[in-house]
């Protein structure tokens, strides 16, 4: 036995970028990255479940998506102005909001134009609701992953928004 440790080996360094490397076809998807897919709403027991029961259970479902989507970065392409890309549909003015690279760079193919750069940055989803919906005039809402089978859309209601710029409360336009 040797006294004050001589004999154990110092540890050996690595990188976070190899524990990445090695462990990138075992690990899990990252936390960051919004479900491509939510999934089905839980349905209560029984044959009998009431509609009431069910708008509850869809509900439920939808908040624990929209908190997913308030603690997630997303990727937000901007417009040749250098503003948030948008959209208008119907009067409510869209951000574009993207999961991850791949799915804006999906999006750019399917618009034919993927040979263009699409400067972006990442934002919190929370920021993009709670701060950036309501600079835009008129009301507007977050449209996630536009153009693809999993997207959805961020209404500017109550619950969502904040209530200065929600549709849905009295008073409002």
């Amino acid at each position: 036995m040797t006294e004050n440790g001589d004999d154990i080996p110092p540890p050996v360094r690595r990188s976070k970028l190899a524990d990445l490397a090695q462990g990138a076809e075992e690990a899990p998807p990252p936390e960051t990255s919004v479900p491509a897919e939510p999934s089905p709403p839980e349905t209560p027991a029984g044959p009998a479940a009431s509609s009431e029961d069910l708008l509850a259970s869809a509900r439920r479902q939808f908040a624990r998506v929209l908190g997913e989507f308030r603690r997630t970065a997303v990727v937000v392409p901007f417009d040749e102005y250098g503003s948030l890309w948008t959209a208008e549909q119907n009067g409510v003015r869209w951000i574009c909001a993207f999961s991850d690279e791949e799915a804006l760079a999906r999006f750019a193919r399917a618009r034919g134009e993927a040979q263009r750069e699409w400067p972006y940055r990442t934002i919190l989803g929370a920021r993009l609701l709670d701060v950036m919906v309501p600079m835009l005039p008129g009301p507007a809402g977050v449209a996630l992953d536009a153009g693809s089978d999993e997207g959805m859309l961020f209404p500017p209601v109550e619950g969502i928004v904040p209530d200065a710029v929600a549709v849905d409360l009295e008073g409002d336009a």
